[in-house]
């Protein structure tokens, strides 16, 4: 079978969350099917990662992506417009036409589009079965269910308009798939009857995963480039508020936090003593599996948390808020532990750090629920039995045409 694939993301080398689910889910298609990779970057790919992904792609093609906002005049015309503003100032009409050409060139027998942003390019190849992965709604339900006072209207509108572009992508599409069970509630009322929905969460290399090493006391570590939002305000939150509670009973205690971080989103941090900041590190796995401990203090965002389970994949127990965990079929004290104030987190923290027995059963514990519920080899399985369903059922879809102007 030949697949075209549409991504907004270079998957090599995957050093964020979304370009790991990419490659594993890329891989999976590409050691049974014929896959054709067309990605549209904010940042080319480097001359040394553009061959990468032909490890399991018959070809890879990358394109710059257009990077001019749009105009007050345009953004207010989106407001009647039904595509978000967004949207329509990322639209790139020469990767659009790159997409018509490589469908005449292929004839692909199936279109998947990875994440919401490759989309309108998929409606762009009417006559041909498309499978969409990734499809986020969460975060801004979230921004706007948690808003008040003259926000709240206004992440309303934001909402409002989401959900209305996302019923009009999905009436185009045989098939979808969420990485949660509350993702996938809050896309299923927007998507015709006849699409075909699976749940793929998030997952780990558990074989790839095991390390030899022996964990280091007294040390903690965040994975997680502070350029994201969510991130930065979770290590602010966590350097100011609980930080130092846990060096006032345990002075010994270091934090790692890994990631691409500028200077000045450094500066903006709460001062700390006991604080590494190690830069981008292309594969963090053995710092992982020397802490004592991984923190993950979230309190925004969305999606379901790669570095929890690639951390419990290595046998690294883990720390967080209930909104870090949100969307895992996890158990709190079981597999991780669990604490949403600052003193309950830091006294959490401290227990472990002051117990191995308890590392230990969190340890194994931990390891045993990823292997059983998110192994990379299984969730990309499934994934390729839903293309593989969407491609033989010969589900073609007519969906309207995304206007480019």
């Amino acid at each position: 079978m030949r697949i075209l694939a549409l991504t907004s993301w270079w998957p090599e080398p995957a050093d964020n969350g979304i370009k790991l689910r990419l490659s594993r889910l890329l891989e999976a298609l590409g050691t049974r099917h014929e896959v054709h990779l067309l990605a549209l970057c904010r940042d080319l790919p480097a001359a040394t990662d553009q061959q990468l992904p032909l490890r399991y792609c018959a070809t890879a093609l990358a394109e710059h992506a257009p990077a001019t906002p749009l105009r007050k005049g345009s953004q207010v015309m989106s407001l009647w417009s039904l595509r978000p503003a967004s949207v329509r100032a990322a639209w790139s009409p020469s990767f659009a036409d790159l997409v018509r050409r490589s469908a005449v060139a292929l004839t692909p027998d199936i279109v998947v589009a990875f994440e919401l942003s490759s989309a309108p390019y998929a409606l762009l190849l009417p006559g041909i079965p498309r499978v969409l992965d990734d499809l986020e709604m969460a975060a801004l339900h979230d921004e706007f269910t948690t808003s008040t006072g003259p926000q709240r209207l206004r992440r309303w509108l934001t909402w409002a308009k989401h959900r209305s572009y996302v019923r009009h992508i999905l009436a185009g599409f045989a098939g979808y798939t969420a990485v949660s069970a509350r993702e996938a509630a809050l896309a299923e009322p927007l998507a015709p009857a006849r699409a075909q929905m699976a749940v793929l969460p998030n997952g780990a290399d558990i074989e790839a995963t095991l390390l030899p090493l022996e964990p280091e006391p007294d040390t903690l570590i965040y994975p997680g480039a502070l350029s994201y939002q969510a991130n930065h305000d979770a290590m602010s939150y966590f350097l100011e508020h609980i930080f130092p509670q846990i060096r006032g009973m345990r002075p010994a205690t270091r934090l790692r936090i890994t990631g691409r971080a500028t200077t000045a989103q450094i500066a903006a941090l709460p001062p700390s003593e006991g604080v590494e900041f190690t830069g981008f590190v292309p594969d963090i796995k053995a710092l992982v599996a020397r802490s004592w401990a991984e923190v993950v203090p979230l309190r925004e965002g969305s999606g379901t948390r790669l570095k929890i389970l690639e951390a419990l994949a290595l046998g690294t127990p883990v720390v967080s808020t209930t909104k870090g965990a949100e969307g895992l079929d996890l158990t709190p004290g079981r597999d991780y532990l669990i604490a949403d104030t600052p003193a309950a987190f830091a006294e959490t923290t401290v227990r472990l750090l002051a117990h191995p027995d308890e590392r230990a059963r969190l340890s194994a514990n931990g390891r045993r629920a990823v292997a059983e519920r998110y192994d990379w080899r299984a969730i990309g399985a499934r994934f390729v039995a839903l293309v593989e369903t969407i491609a033989t059922q010969k589900q073609v879809i007519y969906g309207t045409r995304i206007h480019t102007t």
